[in-house]
């Protein structure tokens, strides 16, 4: 293998490409589709069933706003009203917001890196097949009348078995170990990726913005994902097995629920916040027509988010009973991590001040999240104030700061990234008209959504109360949020209108429709199913923009067996060639063997013993080598 000038390298070499598509490629029929473990395959169908439950959750959305629009309303009952918030919030945090992010980056990173795969694509397949048997377990709970009904956080002991009986809280306990095993599984997959498999030339100071937000979210989903898993798992075997985590009366401790569940709480809004920081920097950089201002800084400011993220669970419990002076030190960490945000807003604000900017759809959610997010910013320094918090804790006010801050600063650039990504992932351009009818509605509709909310918590309107009487006040006030809310489904509507339309008929996308700078415009859109013909050499930060002097490409990998170079984490120099995985079916049939493990535990502690014979055997097979693979390539390996 060495590193050759692309003018003695037939590029688009048909043979050499053919043969490249049928190596990457995943196997044909029913079968096929559950081998499947192309990252691409794999991230689209993430993609999709993520926004499927985005849309359940924002149907749940619409109940709760439809019950709260008039005082004294009786259209949804308490119990019925408890499970549909429950279930909303569930769905959003555990169900959509951590794992989009993930189900994008999967697609975007190895292009951006110029590598033909994931690393362990196997994992990644059963990471998806796990998280998406366990969305579909709690739904299934919930329409078959056993949804939880005790919040999505489910503090103790409202969660206990004495407050919440039957096998709602069992199904939302379980639900929390499907999804953060999927994402500990996916920050894994991202790490070994981001560092051993980038392109030639790709130091770690020539990484792409995009792939730094998410290196240091994958960091940060090890260290704070367990602490949930830890919880819900005593939790759980509190109400199967009678331990007392939880239980007072028997040694337990009830705030243990919330320091273990905040610890991962509070990082969790920076799992979903940093990866959309990601994207504006990506979609500033290409509409400003220049690099972004500040990548140092930008970097440490990621950085800098990270670890302070991990030292504010407390201001969640500033109403518990816990040390005053204790409490002082997580309002300072609650206000100092405002500044690498800042940092950050100002280092884009420069890059479009000083650029030849272009107005388009992406950029506009992108200039939105601005407006937003120091809204969001400014509520959440308040909150951090502890007479203040402790005031407006558990009312309608934390309700507005939640959504101003995730669906503001989290869902705004996520559908910037949906325009500005969608030619890449399909070949087609979304409407430009229809994206504008989509942005504007969804901004209107957020802000005459949720900035009421402010207003009715400061009148005193509390979380969680499915009806009100008529002399609060508060009925005006909720009839304007509510007509906000199905604004904002009337732009959801807008979108999926958008994108079936494209699909069908949209603008056909060239490599690179918007004109941007990194690897993955480099490539055919929709790209092949082996990413890069030739693996790049890059020379700066944004290659496409810049003249690349000799070497270009990388000569002499295989194209008849899954090969992906190998290269130093530092200064990604090349180290080795190593041959990828084929596709099978075992990591689907592992996760049905899991999916029967922790359903089943559920109603008899004893299926941990039996079911756990299926996922030793699942996980056996799955590492199994075929002897004919292993022929071959020893055979490969000794040719001169």
């Amino acid at each position: 293998m060495t590193v050759s000038d692309p003018r003695h390298i037939p590029l688009a070499d048909p043979a050499a490409a053919a043969a490249l598509e049928r190596t990457w490629s995943d196997p044909p029929g029913i079968v096929g589709w559950f081998s499947a473990i192309n990252h691409k395959t794999i991230s689209k169908r993430f993609m999709v069933t993520t926004m499927i439950f985005f849309l359940l959750g924002g149907v749940l959305a619409l109940l709760i706003r439809l019950q709260l629009a008039q005082p004294n309303a009786e259209i949804i009952g308490p119990k019925m009203y408890n499970q549909i918030f429950t279930m909303h919030g569930s769905t959003m945090m555990f169900l959509f917001a951590v794992p989009i992010m993930q189900a994008v980056a999967t697609y975007l990173v190895p292009l951006m890196i110029g590598a033909r795969s994931l690393a362990f694509p196997r994992l990644n397949a059963y990471a998806y097949w796990i998280f998406t048997m366990g969305g579909i377990m709690l739904y299934a709970a919930f329409f078959a009348g056993a949804g939880p009904d005790a919040g999505w956080f489910a503090y103790v002991p409202l969660s206990s078995l004495r407050y919440s009986p039957g096998k709602g809280v069992d199904f939302w306990a379980q639900m929390i170990t499907y999804t953060e095993l999927s994402g500990l599984m996916e920050a894994i997959v991202i790490i070994a990726t981001i560092l051993k498999l980038r392109a030639p030339g790709m130091s770690l100071n020539r990484m792409p913005l995009f792939v730094w937000a998410m290196l240091v979210t994958s960091f940060m989903v090890l260290f704070a994902l367990p602490a949930v898993m830890l919880a819900s798992t005593a939790l759980i075997t509190d109400r199967l097995v009678d331990t007392q985590f939880y239980n007072p009366d028997k040694g337990g401790d009830a705030l243990l629920w919330q320091h273990l569940f905040w610890f991962f709480g509070h990082p969790e809004v920076y799992l979903i916040f940093i990866p959309p920081l990601g994207f504006i920097s990506a979609i500033v950089a290409t509409f400003s027509r220049r690099p972004v201002v500040g990548y140092p800084a930008m970097i440490l400011a990621l950085v800098t988010t990270a670890f302070l993220a991990f030292g504010l669970w407390v201001h969640h419990m500033f109403a518990t009973n816990l040390p005053e002076l204790g409490k002082t030190f997580f309002t300072a960490a609650s206000l100092v991590i405002a500044v690498p945000t800042a940092v950050q807003i100002f280092c884009w604000i420069a890059t479009l001040g000083s650029g030849r900017i272009n107005v388009k759809t992406p950029l506009l959610f992108v200039l939105a999240f601005f407006f937003i997010l120091v809204m969001g910013g400014l509520t959440g320094l308040m909150l951090a104030s502890v007479p203040l918090d402790t005031q407006l804790h558990d009312s309608f006010f934390v309700v507005a700061h939640l959504h101003y801050v995730l669906l503001g600063g989290a869902v705004f650039p996520l559908f910037g990234a949906f325009y500005y990504w969608f030619p890449k992932f399909t070949g087609r351009m979304l409407g430009e008209r229809l994206g504008r009818w989509n942005f504007w509605l969804f901004f209107i509709g957020f802000n005459v959504a949720f900035f009421p909310m402010h207003l009715l918590g400061l009148w005193g309107m509390p979380r969680r109360v499915y009806t009100y009487p008529a002399e609060m006040g508060w009925g005006d006030l909720n009839l304007v949020s509510s007509i906000g809310a199905a604004t904002i489904a009337v732009s959801m509507l807008m979108f999926l209108v958008n994108v079936v339309r494209s699909l069908r008929k949209g603008a056909v996308a060239g490599p690179d429709p918007w004109g941007a700078g990194t690897l993955e415009w480099s490539v055919p859109s929709p790209p092949p199913m082996g990413n890069f013909d030739v693996i790049p050499v890059v020379h700066g930060r944004y290659p496409l923009w810049q003249a690349q002097p000799e070497p270009t490409h990388v000569h002499g990998m295989s194209n008849d067996w899954r090969e992906v170079l190998v290269t130093t984490v530092a200064d990604a120099e090349p180290d080795h060639r190593l041959w990828m995985p084929s596709s099978t079916i075992w990591p689907f049939l592992s996760a049905v063997a899991t999916t029967i493990l922790f359903i089943g535990s559920i109603f008899t502690p004893w299926a941990v013993v039996w079911a756990a014979a299926p996922v030793a055997i699942g996980a056996t097979l799955w590492f199994w080598p075929k002897r004919s693979i292993v022929e071959q390539r020893v055979k490969s390996e000794s040719r001169p």
